[in-house]
């Protein structure tokens, strides 16, 4: 099936064909409309691609394979393919959110010649902690009982971990978009999502990562603790890492005007917040 019907591929075109081009991948449990408050601002600078991945969004539900799904590794490809579908080559600037993150690292070490430099939002290369040498946020019983909570009651789950997600209380605006999404999404393809977003661990592939990278870490993060950016920041070669004074993981959502920022400065070659 092409991707661009399969991933719901939506462009946001440049008046210049040969303007850098942006490509947006959503974290676990959203969708591509999550960024609507960062794309309009590079409208004048930037090609801009956003896509659902499959199970997510208004993806072809009908293209979800649980044997391609079940590790990261298929999401790795639904990027490849998005990619290759719009035979973009070198200039792609891959902006992730949370577990996209990983994907995309992985992505750029299994075709390094696709993309230019990766714009990491709450970033994690595992969510377990793996003591003494890293803290990823969570004992192995916390995303268990989630999964669990998941198959019992799913509508629940998605009220639960939407405001933990968000950083906010039930009722905020963000919340609510969050819970929206969770709960729009088919449980069976969520709940397979969420185990391998938890349970994933891609450390021991950072070192093959090449591509320059911006860490943009949140200062309060329930799911990607400090500890984690700096992990990051020390594993991958040629990273930037910069700290955002915000609560919750979705920076995007909650200060578009703070990323957009952040990202402009990076990618002209003048960020002021780097780290050593």
């Amino acid at each position: 099936m092409d991707a661009i019907q399969r991933n719901h591929v939506q462009q946001k075109p440049h008046e210049n064909q040969a303007a850098p081009v942006l490509l947006y991948a959503h974290g676990f449990g959203c969708n591509q409309e999550m960024w609507g408050h960062l794309t309009p601002e590079f409208t004048a600078s930037h090609r801009q691609v956003l896509f659902d991945y499959v199970g997510s969004g208004q993806s072809d539900a009908h293209a979800f394979d649980p044997c391609r799904y079940n590790s990261l590794q298929g999401y790795v490809q639904d990027v490849i393919d998005v990619c290759e579908a719009l035979s973009l080559k070198r200039e792609i600037i891959f902006v992730g959110h949370s577990v996209s993150c990983s994907i995309g690292i992985l992505a750029s070490i299994k075709r390094p010649e696709l993309f230019s430099q990766m714009i990491l939002v709450g970033p994690s290369p595992c969510f377990l902690n793996a003591p003494p040498d890293y803290m990823g946020g969570f004992e192995r019983a916390d995303p268990e009982g989630l999964l669990e909570l998941m198959d019992q009651n799913y509508l629940g789950w998605a009220q639960y971990f939407a405001p933990v997600v968000a950083g906010t209380t039930r009722t905020q605006p963000l919340a609510t978009k969050l819970s929206n999404s969770f709960c729009s999404t088919d449980p069976v393809m969520a709940r397979l999502f969420a185990e391998v977003t938890f349970f994933s661990d891609i450390r021991d592939q950072l070192q093959h990562c090449t591509t320059p990278c911006l860490i943009l870490q949140h200062q309060n993060d329930a799911l990607a603790p400090l500890p984690v950016g700096d992990y990051l920041h020390q594993h991958l070669t040629g990273s930037t890492l910069e700290i955002l004074e915000v609560s919750g993981p979705c920076a995007h959502m909650s200060h578009p005007d703070l990323v957009a920022d952040s990202m402009r400065k990076y990618l002209s070659g003048r960020n002021s917040r780097v780290l050593p």
